[in-house]
């Protein structure tokens, strides 16, 4: 196993009482609270994928995977956001120039959000100096917390169209606020906007050019899932202490001749159901991080590699999802009053751990192909 950063896990506890006191804002605001970003930025939490030569963290992915379970005690939505904000430095220096780069890394502590989602509208025109582009981008996480963000533009060429990179200043967008979700409602997931904006020459990422790739590698894609998974184990862990809690204490089933539910053998057998579960999942996603982190720089994995990952964190999201109802069940349906925790946690796992990521079905259908030589798979991320 690799190393984890003690003291980092260590910081990431310490805030997340300041998150779980502002989830309900969170989620009512459509945004991460001031109060949790303060938290989060006063720990170095939002700097994990910097490297230290810049200021940041430099994290492994075994530690990136335990602090945002951590954080996704307290609130799934910043916890999320402070995911894909690691994800996306960490594939900036994958795809954007030098010099954007160093912009992204400027402010280790700052918010830097993205999306892959390009409207039919979204243009770009070559001008002097750089690129004028207009458009929409969706689902770009932290959009009204951020002071950078990435997106994808069409720039057409000599013979076609291809997709660069830009990158773009906060200030220089609009966000609407199009994210209004059933779970992950605080991540700020909204749709960032651009009308004739001017962006420079180092901060595109031209794909006629020589230089960094334009997409990540397989390899490198799984940064994304893992960011995206790990908080959504830290919500089954946060449900989970919250009826161990109701189970302990004077809880009872409904019309039993039991004084608290610890007292039934079946409750202590369905929770314990649940614990295995969410211990499971935990184990998984550790064991996927910790076989990237042993990858040495530059190596790839086959294909079956690959997609046998992609399973084991599949199979990691479906156990959070199997937890929560186990959990539910126990807790009975005052859990789903709006003033308890627990709905929350069930809607941001409902809808976190169907990330196109995990998408069941497409990986279950190339694990098959593979296994039997039925070549090509039908995902292009594999």
């Amino acid at each position: 196993m690799t190393g984890m950063n003690d003291a980092l896990l260590d910081a990431a506890r310490k805030t997340v009482s300041t998150l779980a006191a502002n989830a309900a804002r969170t989620e009512r605001d459509l945004t991460p609270a001031p109060e949790s970003v303060a938290a989060v930025r006063a720990a170095q939490l939002f700097a994990l994928t910097v490297p230290r030569a810049a200021g940041g963290q430099e994290a492994n992915l075994h530690t990136l995977v335990a602090i945002l379970a951590e954080l996704g005690k307290g609130c799934p939505s910043t916890a999320w956001v402070v995911g894909l904000n690691a994800a996306n430095k960490s594939g900036a220096r994958l795809m954007l120039s030098p010099a954007a780069q160093d912009a992204v890394l400027a402010d280790p502590d700052a918010v830097f959000c993205a999306s892959n989602v390009m409207s039919r509208d979204s243009n770009a025109v070559r001008v002097p100096g750089g690129v004028r582009i207009s458009g929409r981008w969706a689902m770009a996480s932290g959009s009204e917390v951020a002071s950078l963000a990435m997106v994808p533009v069409p720039l057409p060429t000599d013979t076609t169209s291809a997709v660069a990179m830009v990158l773009v200043p906060a200030s220089d967008l609009t966000v609407e606020r199009t994210w209004r979700a059933a779970g992950l409602a605080g991540t700020s997931s909204h749709t960032l906007v651009a009308k004739d904006v001017f962006v420079p020459n180092h901060f595109v990422a031209y794909p006629d050019a020589d230089g960094p790739a334009q997409t990540l590698s397989p390899e490198a894609m799984f940064v994304g899932g893992l960011a995206t998974l790990a908080p959504m184990i830290g919500a089954a862990h946060g449900a989970r202490d919250l009826v161990a809690d109701a189970i302990a204490g004077g809880r009872a089933p409904y019309m039993t001749t039991y004084t608290r539910i610890a007292d039934s053998p079946l409750g202590r057998y369905w929770f314990t159901e649940a614990l295995q579960r969410t211990d499971s999942a935990m184990r998984r996603t550790l064991w996927v991080a910790d076989v990237l982190d042993a990858l040495p720089q530059g190596d790839e994995m086959s294909v079956t590699e690959r997609a046998q990952l992609r399973i084991e964190l599949t199979t990691a999201a479906r156990e959070c999802r199997e937890a929560m109802e186990l959990l539910l069940d126990l807790h009975g349906a005052s859990g789903f009053a709006e003033d308890n925790p627990l709905q929350r946690f069930w809607r941001d796992i409902a809808v976190g751990t169907r990330h196109p990521f995990f998408t069941p079905y497409i990986l279950a259908e190339d694990y098959g192909r593979l296994t039997f030589d039925v070549t090509p798979t039908v995902s292009l991320a594999l």
